[in-house]
């Protein structure tokens, strides 16, 4: 029978076979995508909760005669709040116990649910189902590439990241210049980017099963930080292809 040791267990003084390994690393996945697919279930179904509740929508949004969509107060507190928990949760995690970990990743899901509840204004419920499962084929087929390809995606990743930056602060200046076609152009950046990261991190996610193994809390910590990865690579190409493919309320 082939053999595989890695370095966690070999420091443990134990081998393992390929085949115990790799059932290891399925399972630690299948609990990464579970995180994620549960954290886009309560990010939907929140948002379709504010969006279809009057009371809780006029408490965030101020619909203009035009038919644009703008966020008061409490608003653009809904909209920030999950930067700040993404921050926590980034310094604190290793130090928080497993469940307040997975607290604050579902309240983050729920916020992310609470600020998008305006897509259900801007665009009809046929277009955005539509362009929620053509972005789940794409990013199921970025993920699987990340998981199964044997080139190391590190140098993409630094190249992808620095082009993020690199975008956002074009973002920032776009402000001012409200030029339409930049604009435009730096969607298709970002999707392209988002594309990307989704097969990187799904690589990254799968070296750290090495790192720290499928049991205790660490590893269900880890799984946490992941899922948080994927799921920040699906919601925004999802928001990005419904820019471009979702059709409009009249």
């Amino acid at each position: 029978m082939t053999m595989y040791t890695d370095p966690r267990f070999a420091t443990m003084g134990r081998t393992a076979t390929a085949e115990a390994v790799d059932q290891g690393l399925r399972t630690y996945m299948l609990k990464v995508y579970n995180y994620m697919a549960s954290a886009l279930a309560v990010t939907g179904l929140v948002a379709w909760i504010v969006a279809h509740t009057p009371a809780l929508l006029n408490l965030m949004y101020t619909v203009t005669p035009r038919g644009a969509v703008q966020p008061n107060g409490l608003g653009y507190v809904v909209m920030f709040a999950p930067l700040a928990l993404v921050f926590f949760l980034g310094m604190k995690i290793q130090t928080m116990q497993v469940r307040t970990a997975q607290t604050v990743f579902w309240a983050y899901a729920g916020l992310v649910g609470a600020s998008l509840a305006y897509i259900f204004l801007l665009y009809t419920s046929t277009s955005i189902a539509r362009v929620f499962f053509i972005t789940a084929a794409a990013f199921a087929g970025l993920s699987l590439y990340g998981y199964t390809t044997k080139r190391n995606l590190s140098a993409m990743g630094s190249f992808l990241l620095m082009g993020l930056i690199g975008g956002l602060v074009a973002m920032v200046v776009n402000l001012f210049l409200q030029s339409t076609v930049l604009d435009l152009a730096l969607s298709a950046m970002f999707l392209l980017i988002f594309a990307g990261l989704t097969a990187y991190d799904t690589q990254k996610i799968k070296s750290m099963y090495f790192m720290v193994g499928n049991d205790g809390a660490a590893a269900e910590k880890t799984a946490i930080m992941g899922a948080l990865s994927l799921y920040l690579d699906f919601i925004n190409m999802f928001l990005i292809m419904l820019r471009f493919m979702g059709n409009r309320n009249q």
